[in-house]
């Protein structure tokens, strides 16, 4: 018996076999002109950012990809973005745009956003009735972000903490989520 027969043969498989994601589907997610366009818009970014680094200032770039309710993907970039000097040239912005997940529920609206190396009392948060705009300035690090909400909330009902880097928010719903798998009581006459 061959003691690395398991190991080639695990080799072998397709590495998003974790996933439990098949070929067709990496085929038909690369396919999606809206996903290239996605692709092609951060890869330019980023080369943009290469370009123009200045030696020994880091800079964070990268991207989450999040299946809607209707299957399809959506692509978000984090990290520094490129902004233009007064002269015209690309530069890479000292402020970062933090990765965020939206959770709605029915009752609340859930963000957890990733803001490591502050405290606290350094995050401005600034809560409407449709948007979650998220800001740190300190000289050694500096966050922001506007969120437009999935939908209405009331913001007087905002509760925050922040832990270990990671801001967690819940915001009320102004209505309740329908919830579709209850259907509709139809009486009958």
């Amino acid at each position: 018996m061959d003691p690395f027969e398991r190991d080639r043969d695990r080799r072998k498989k397709n590495p998003f076999d974790i996933f439990g994601i098949d070929d067709d589907f990496i085929k038909d997610f690369f396919d999606d002109d809206r996903v290239k366009e996605d692709l092609k818009r951060m890869y330019e970014e980023m080369m943009k950012m290469f370009q123009n680094a200045e030696p020994g200032k880091p800079f964070v770039h990268g991207f989450k990809i999040q299946f809607g309710p209707d299957g399809k993907p959506r692509i978000e970039d984090f990290g520094n973005r490129t902004v233009r000097s007064p002269q015209g040239k690309h530069q890479i912005s000292d402020e970062r745009e933090p990765l965020t997940d939206v959770i709605e529920c029915n009752d609340d609206i859930s963000v957890t956003v990733e803001i490591p190396g502050v405290e606290k009392d350094d995050i401005n948060l600034t809560a409407t009735e449709n948007t979650l705009e998220i800001k740190v300035d300190t000289p050694q690090r500096k966050y922001h972000k506007t969120l437009n909400l999935p939908s209405e909330v009331k913001p007087k009902t905002t509760n925050a903490t922040y832990k270990n880097g990671i801001l967690d928010v819940v915001i009320k719903r102004k209505a309740k989520k329908k919830d579709d798998t209850g259907g509709y009581r139809v009486n009958i006459n």
